[in-house]
């Protein structure tokens, strides 16, 4: 093995790394680094703590409602088929989606002619300064 390429570092307790731990701008950058860093993580975390607590009090909210409505159903003695306006949302719901998808394709389409309007009016307005400034010099000549 060639000398320069040996490594002279033996053991934990080297130079180095004693160096490492007293190095006081390498301790100024990591205090400042945590000052910029330490509020955004705490507020961070205080975010995910409420979170996590608000989704555990809905989570109570919804087993409550579910026990209420448990409750509702044993007690009604006529039980309601719900199959039926079941589909009749879901056939409303695709009605309005197909019409949400013509609506947008033909504001697409209105959209394009309105662009197409606009560049002939600029172009037959470029056209007619065209005319007039010739005009006008064609007048000042004569």
């Amino acid at each position: 093995m060639d000398v320069d390429s040996e490594s002279t570092a033996t053991s934990i307790d080297d130079e180095n790394t004693e160096n490492f731990c007293d190095n006081p701008t390498r301790d100024a950058l990591a205090e400042g680094l945590m000052g910029l860093i330490k509020p955004t993580v705490d507020q961070l975390d205080e975010r995910v703590r409420a979170t996590r607590i608000s989704q555990l009090e809905l989570k109570q909210c919804i087993e409550s409602l579910s026990e209420e409505l448990k409750k509702i159903s044993e007690s009604q003695q006529s039980t309601i088929d719900l199959d039926i306006y079941v589909k009749k949302l879901q056939n409303a719901k695709h009605r309005v989606t197909v019409l949400t998808n013509i609506l947008q394709h033909a504001q697409e389409r209105l959209n394009k002619v309105h662009q197409s309007i606009e560049r002939d009016t600029v172009k037959r307005k470029v056209i007619l300064d065209t005319l007039v400034s010739e005009q006008s010099t064609s007048d000042t000549v004569i």
